[in-house]
């Protein structure tokens, strides 16, 4: 059961290890494009090309879809980023329930988008946990895990791939230690837990009255969505790498020509960035077509909150 490119290689891992996968379960597919044709998600296009029967339900809590999973009378539910809530009769129905493949260190990062909150907040080590699923967000007892370290370049998408990776090994692990009796359960702690919230399409938004290092880490955890960006003549520019930089100044503010940008505290040099419609360019080359010089302000407020 999953959706997203996270998915795939634990579906793979799956398949390669000779297990037989009864059924694929994916989120519908969903319009995508310039034509905005429907598009089956990156698992049930794979699971297709294999020749895995898909199902797309848009819920799992009603009776008929509930009946139709306990009908394949599986062994073990194998959960990978799927999207959909699995009710009780859900995680009830295969023979040693459902197992989870989390992309954090539980319980930090119980939630929708551990990757991004894991480096938003500055960890130093991410990683994978095999969970039993029960009732709760990601609360079950933990099964297996393992760990990487976040460094001062790690985005989101090379956490993402390294965690994908890190999960299809593990799963295989665990259903190997399943089949053998020798799969171990240990509870949560009660300390520690975090929620890694769904992402915003807003949060993207530089806060340049923010200290550097804050939003360093915001180009790097919303790379490749929702992007970090700022707003200048009521154009979008879209900021994909950046490093923390010495300077002061009023928030926003351009401090040299080599595009270093005032922030709350310390400053950020703008490394590369992409204009609306166009290509992404180094700073030098964006600074020839669009010459911000010292002194110049990028700086717009953020629309207030309640």
């Amino acid at each position: 059961m999953g959706t997203p490119d996270f998915s795939v290689p634990v579906l793979a891992a799956l398949i390669d290890a000779g297990h037989r996968v009864c059924c694929v379960y994916s989120q519908p597919p969903r319009p995508a494009g310039r034509g905005q044709q429907e598009r089956p998600s990156p698992v049930h296009a794979f699971a297709a090309s294999r020749g895995i029967p898909v199902r797309v339900p848009k819920t799992l809590r009603d009776a008929d879809a509930q009946t139709a999973f306990a009908a394949l009378e599986a062994d073990v539910g194998v959960v990978a980023a799927y999207g959909l809530i699995l009710p009780k009769a859900v995680l009830d129905a295969p023979r040693f329930g459902c197992l989870n493949v989390h992309a954090s260190l539980l319980p930090r990062w119980r939630g929708a988008a551990p990757i991004q909150r894991a480096i938003l907040a500055g960890d130093a080590q991410s990683g994978v946990t095999i969970m039993q699923m029960d009732a709760g967000l990601d609360t079950g007892a933990m099964l297996l895990w393992d760990s990487v370290p976040i460094t001062a370049s790690t985005d989101a998408t090379a956490l993402h791939d390294a965690l994908s990776v890190m999960g299809s090994h593990l799963i295989v692990d665990a259903l190997d230690r399943l089949e053998k009796g020798g799969l171990a359960a240990t509870a949560q702690p009660d300390d520690g837990v975090t929620y890694a919230a769904k992402l915003a399409k807003d949060e993207g938004r530089l806060d340049w009255t923010r200290p550097a290092v804050e939003l360093e880490r915001a180009v790097r955890a919303f790379t490749p969505w929702p992007g970090a960006w700022f707003e200048r003549g009521g154009e979008r520019f879209k900021v994909l790498a950046a490093t923390v930089a010495d300077g002061s100044g009023a928030p926003g503010t351009v401090l040299d020509d080599v595009l270093t940008v005032a922030c709350g505290s310390d400053a950020l040099r703008l490394l590369k960035i992409q204009r609306s419609g166009r290509a992404a360019l180094d700073a030098d080359a964006f600074l020839r077509g669009y010459p911000l010089a010292k002194g110049a302000r990028i700086f717009e407020p953020c629309p207030a909150t309640n």
